[in-house]
């Protein structure tokens, strides 16, 4: 396999031309990616020429929704799952939120549901208010010390009861890559469906969905270098049993039954510039490879998590031998995401600050993962410092912010 060409990756992305970034180092991307360039083409094409309504009968309107389904097209099957599967909304939060209603009207007083305390809050909280219904909650609690998920531990919580359980591909705190098709499986011998929250996971190359065999997985675009939409896949077994959210007339379109708002239409478009990136990156890194969609991703994915687990180690190697700071989750960059959070004396919030003089933009606080910290014993008005890249990150940036943690940690 070749190496990921960061030059040719960092040519995509128009931020790091700008000169009011220049001397900046960007570790927060666990909270927003960059926008690659085929993005902010699209997006600006649709304004200046598609901002009508779509799919009507006139040239500028069939191209709005000739985009539109192009987007959708694509990016189903870089994840290997079927156009109709995927479905937009306005967040993954908001998207989590629209499922838990639907299940609402499924679920009530004799049926249990499984959360994590590993989750960000959006696949925690909107399951966790099914409760007011009658449900059954029950919690699958990570290890105090290592933040780790139990396998083991999920089981024990398994019952006829159970309709669904509901955990993060990987922590935005904690890091560590979670057992999806494992535990995906086992369920659905068991009968149980599955929701997960792949937010922190799909930054560094989208999973194959279809070998995942997740019921619900969820994303946010702006977190994979695209616009401010929330990315929903669910499987075709799923969008049959729950009820429709939507407007009555598009219950049997399975893309829209969940969207009970009109789309972005433009940010909806603009979803095809994602697949536009990854394709360029398929051709530079593979010429004169022809390969489908899905094959072209995977590959893309390995060069991603490569380059990314090569850059982690020295970090996670760094952080470990401080006598200062808890590095939260596995010290192994193989087995977890670049989202390093770390505690230290000092608020994360203060530490983030006195990096930012240093030219480092890093995130301090409890990222919407209060659970998670308290589940480890962390306050989260105290919060982490987190430190997150994916691929477009460079050697020399991981060198600037080892120095910049020597010289103001």
């Amino acid at each position: 396999m070749p190496q990921l060409d960061t030059d040719f990756v960092r040519a995509h992305f128009p931020a790091f031309a700008e000169a009011d970034l220049q001397g900046q180092y960007f570790f927060e991307n666990a909270g927003g990616s960059y926008t690659c360039q085929p993005v902010i083409d699209r997006l600006t094409r649709f304004y200046h020429s598609r901002k009508v309504q779509p799919y009507g009968a006139y040239r500028a309107s069939e191209l709005a929704g000739a985009e539109m389904d192009e987007a959708r097209t694509r990016l189903a099957a870089l994840m290997g799952v079927q156009t109709e599967q995927l479905s937009f909304g306005p967040s993954t939060t908001a998207n989590t939120y629209v499922l838990a209603q639907a299940f609402a009207e499924k679920l009530g007083p004799g049926d249990a549901i499984i959360v994590t305390n590993q989750d960000h809050e959006a696949n925690s909280g909107p399951w966790r208010r099914l409760a007011a219904r009658g449900v059954e909650l029950r919690e699958w609690q990570i290890d105090r010390d290592s933040g780790h998920l139990d396998v083991d531990a999920l089981w024990a919580l398994v019952d006829e009861r159970v309709k669904l359980v509901a955990f993060p591909h990987c922590s935005n705190v904690v890091g560590e890559v979670n057992p999806v098709a494992e535990i995906c499986a086992e369920l659905r011998k068991a009968g149980i469906w599955s929701a997960v929250d792949g937010v922190s996971y799909a930054p560094h190359g989208f999973p194959d969905l279809g070998a995942l065999g997740a019921d619900i997985y969820l994303f946010s675009a702006y977190k994979t270098y695209g616009p401010h939409q929330g990315i929903m896949v669910l499987s075709p077994q799923i969008c049959d049993w729950l009820p429709n959210q939507a407007h009555y007339f598009n219950a049997d379109v399975p893309y829209k039954r969940f969207t009970p708002a009109g789309p972005d239409h433009a940010q909806v478009a603009a979803c095809a510039g994602m697949a536009d990136y990854i394709d360029a990156l398929f051709a530079h890194h593979f010429p004169g490879t022809d390969a489908a969609p899905a094959a072209r991703m995977a590959a893309v994915h390995d060069l991603m998590r490569a380059h990314e687990t090569a850059l982690l180690q020295p970090l996670l190697d760094y952080l470990r031998a401080r006598n200062d700071v808890r590095l939260l989750g596995p010290t192994v960059a193989a087995d977890r995401a670049p989202t390093v959070a770390i505690t230290h004396e000092r608020p994360g919030p203060e530490l983030a600050k006195t990096l930012a003089r240093a030219g480092i933009m890093a995130g301090g606080g409890s990222f919407y993962a209060n659970r998670a910290l308290q589940g480890q014993g962390i306050d989260p008005n105290h919060g982490v410092l987190r430190l997150s890249f994916v691929h477009y990150t460079s050697q020399a940036d991981l060198d600037r912010l080892l120095s910049a943690l020597d010289g103001h940690l």
